[in-house]
């Protein structure tokens, strides 16, 4: 190792001790080792979160359904003639094992959400290894910036959900009732949320691996034109809606978050050459 590596960076991709001292380089069998440990953690910890929110699903089905009862007035269904004024936002069951799979999807897609801080904290601990001592102070910031962003980016979605609802209702014209099963609408509900909040990890994910020396920012600079294609190439297909509202409320911050890692890696280079400098 060079003297500006002697500050602490240890090799391998976990199993070092927990205040980043010493830790040999690790063999292949070590590293799967590692790996699934914090696979199962992340995976105890979504399934306790997925078993809170099976005994929350009243409140969390009732927030789901909003933007269902914004995007399609109570006045419009019953105009329509397929039920009297006491319908409310109802969902249409067609399937008499639906409304329990349709639980368990929230269930689940929930406890991903509750775990979020426990599965980062996994993700870090595992690639921390592989970072020098000074930037694993960042652990925490790293976890709670992390949840954050996630957080952020689910209620984006949510708060889009009415207009990219009004667009796909709209778009086959007006004779068309829009009549929605649990399955399909919470389904597409919970699926935009985790695809924004995962979308918003995607400066975690740059910032990472040049922290890790394992992304070059002059690429991130020289490949500005390629980002913008393959974030949008990459929204349509993560999104589901698909209508390009949607497209723009995920696309436009991501191309953000790009900017923003690339400049993390310029300053981090020029604290690292006035490091090389002062130690010189």
């Amino acid at each position: 190792m060079t003297g500006a590596e002697n500050d602490g960076r240890e090799l391998g991709g976990g199993g070092g001790d927990e205040n980043g001292g010493g830790a040999s380089r690790m063999t292949l069998i070590e590293h799967l080792t590692e790996l699934r440990g914090r696979i199962i953690k992340s995976v105890i910890a979504v399934g306790t979160g997925a078993l809170a929110c099976w005994f929350l699903y009243p409140l969390i089905l009732d927030l789901l359904l909003r933007p269902y009862c914004q995007t399609f007035p109570i006045s419009e269904r019953v105009d329509s003639g397929l039920f009297g004024p006491e319908g409310g936002c109802n969902l249409f069951v067609t399937d008499p094992l639906e409304p329990f799979g349709v639980r368990l999807t929230v269930a689940g897609y929930g406890g991903l959400a509750l775990a979020m801080p426990m599965v980062l904290w996994q993700i870090w601990r595992f690639v921390a290894p592989a970072l020098y001592r000074r930037e694993k102070k960042y652990a925490i910031p790293f976890v709670l910036i992390g949840f954050a962003l996630f957080v952020i980016g689910a209620g984006l979605a949510y708060w889009s959900l009415p207009r990219a609802l009004d667009f796909l209702a709209s778009i086959g014209g007006t004779d068309l009732v829009s009549l929605f099963s649990p399955k399909r609408y919470l389904g597409f509900v919970v699926k935009m949320m985790i695809a924004f909040g995962i979308g918003f990890q995607f400066p975690i994910v740059l910032i990472g691996l040049q922290a890790m020396d394992l992304l070059d920012n002059r690429t991130l600079r020289r490949n500005r034109s390629y980002a913008v294609v393959g974030i949008v190439v990459l929204v349509a297909v993560i999104t589901p809606s698909g209508d390009p509202f949607t497209l723009l409320a995920l696309s436009i911050p991501m191309y953000v978050f790009y900017e923003i890692s690339i400049l993390f890696g310029i300053l981090r280079a020029r604290r690292r050459r006035r490091s090389n400098r002062s130690g010189s």
